[in-house]
């Protein structure tokens, strides 16, 4: 028994690493759609308009399996085409980073384009006159208000994406959802494993919150004080 225990602490690592990949993911894929939304490009804003409304419609479930095996098929049927008699099969940790940082880049494209448009347009402004350019205006300015007002958000999307990476123990990967099944399944005691994994995804869950709470009091530091 306690080997099984091992080998789900040994997939709760995995676990972290897809949640972080997927996260920076979502985040670089957050920022460019917010920045798409808020471009006023009619191309740009309808591609992530397109973009943030069909993924956001589609269960993760199906995505996950739309680009695990439709990937690997498709890609295999056009090299087939190609009269290449090489085959491709799409990595499990890959494909999950992937979908899972693609279908939470459509949420974080949300929070962060609410963030951008919460902070007044003066301040941008005040900045240039002053003769700073829009790097500049956006690291020391735009960028810590952002990320301000974009944390309650984040927040929730973190949580619900650490949640997610269940979700690629369908596929094969072995992190710790994936093991908890082999062990309930050989020593048919599933309640014991399954509550092992969910205490594990409770503890990370939590870690995150504590953090992310810091993290929000410090870049709250004066702001009802502003208010006033």
């Amino acid at each position: 028994m306690n080997d099984y225990y091992l080998a789900i602490l040994n997939g709760a690592v995995l676990t972290v690493g897809v949640s972080l990949a997927a996260l920076a993911v979502s985040i670089v894929l957050g920022l460019a759609g917010a920045a798409a939304k808020l471009s006023g490009r009619p191309v740009l804003v309808v591609l992530a308009t397109v973009y943030t409304t069909l993924i956001r419609g589609v269960p993760e479930l199906v995505l996950m399996l739309l680009v695990f095996y439709g990937g690997t098929i498709g890609l295999n049927n056009l090299l087939e085409r190609l009269g290449s008699e090489a085959t491709v099969d799409i990595n499990p940790f890959f494909a999950g980073v992937l979908t899972i940082g693609f279908i939470y880049g459509a949420y974080m494209t949300e929070t962060f384009r609410g963030a951008l448009l919460s902070i007044p347009p003066g301040q941008a402004e005040a900045a240039w006159a002053f003769g700073m350019s829009k790097g500049q205006t956006f690291f020391r300015i735009t960028a810590p208000q952002m990320v301000r007002y974009a944390l309650p958000g984040f927040t929730n999307n973190w949580l619900v994406l650490i949640k997610a990476t269940a979700l690629v123990s369908l596929i094969g990967l072995q992190e710790m959802t994936y093991l908890a099944k082999q062990a309930s399944a050989a020593t048919r005691s599933p309640f014991a494993f399954f509550l092992f994994t969910a205490a594990l995804f409770l503890v990370y869950t939590s870690v995150s919150l504590y953090v992310l709470r810091r993290l929000n009091a410090r870049y709250s530091l004066g702001a009802k004080r502003g208010q006033l």
